[in-house]
Parts: structure tokens; C-alpha cells; sequence
């Protein structure tokens, strides 16, 4: 069945939302310097005995993983929007969902060259991509196990 446009819009409304929230955690108030002054302390409370260099690796980690986080999220997001409601899962929706996912990356990454305190990255598009790409195929299997096999 075909969805209506309401269905269609309101399939895409978390997805603009998600854009959103990229967007906010692009600006400086997510910076390295921002995120260490709390990721830090909570690092060196579970961590005391590491040393600083061990919890300086641990931040930048927790900062590649929220890249992979944000964009795994946005990739699903994007798949339902492509959906509209319908059942089905097409490879066309998965590798166009993991394609506007990486464009987004792109100028995520471009926002960031004029934001003090922020630099953009090709490798954090490449990680971008990666959790796009872990999303679809994640949704993919999701829908492989819970279709039952034709007898």
C-alpha cells in the first residue's frame, strides 16, 4: 500500500529532528575541550589508577564512538523515512539511506571548519559513514531473523 504525504512527513519528522541534534553536537559547545572538562573527571573517578594519557585515549574514543552513535541513529532514521510505513526493506533504501548519511557527514564536517574550537575531518566522515553503514546492515539482519523462511 502506498503511504499518503501525511505518512511520508511524518515518517521524516525524527529524521530532521536527528539532523538537528548532529547539528547542535557540531557547534562548540561539543568541542574536545567542552567534552573533556566532563567526560574527564567521570574517566578518572572509574579510572584512578590510569594515567593521563590513558584517559586522554579513553575521551577520544568516547568522542569516535558518539560519531559512529549519532550516525547508526541518523542511518535508521533515514531508512524509516525512505520506508513511509511500507513493510518492506529494498537495498535501494539501505544504500541511499548510508548516501545522504554520508553527504550530511560532508557538510557536517564543512559546518565545522568555521566553528571556533572545532576542525572538520575526512576521517570522521569515514567513521560517519561506518555507522551508517553498521546501521543498515544491523536492520537488515534484524529483518532476515524475524522473517520466518518460506516452507
Amino acid at each position: 500500500m502506498k503511504p499518503t504525504s501525511k505518512q511520508r512527513w511524518l515518517a521524516w519528522l525524527p529524521t530532521i529532528v536527528w539532523a538537528g541534534v548532529i547539528f547542535l553536537m557540531s557547534t562548540s559547545q561539543f568541542s574536545a575541550a567542552k567534552t573533556l572538562n566532563l567526560i574527564y573527571p567521570v574517566l578518572f573517578w572509574l579510572l584512578p589508577f590510569a594515567s593521563h594519557d590513558t584517559l586522554m585515549l579513553l575521551h577520544e574514543l568516547i568522542r569516535k564512538c558518539a560519531h559512529v552513535t549519532e550516525y547508526f541513529v541518523f542511518s535508521l532514521l533515514l531508512l524509516h523515512g525512505l520506508r513511509a510505513g511500507r513493510k518492506e526493506l529494498r537495498w535501494k533504501w539501505a544504500l541511499t539511506a548510508i548516501g545522504i548519511a554520508g553527504a550530511y557527514a560532508c557538510t557536517d564536517e564543512l559546518h565545522q571548519l568555521f566553528v571556533p574550537g572545532r576542525h572538520g575531518s575526512p576521517y570522521d566522515v569515514m567513521i560517519d559513514v561506518s555507522g551508517a553503514t553498521l546501521a543498515q546492515i544491523t536492520a537488515y539482519l534484524f529483518v532476515r531473523v524475524r522473517k520466518p523462511d518460506p516452507a
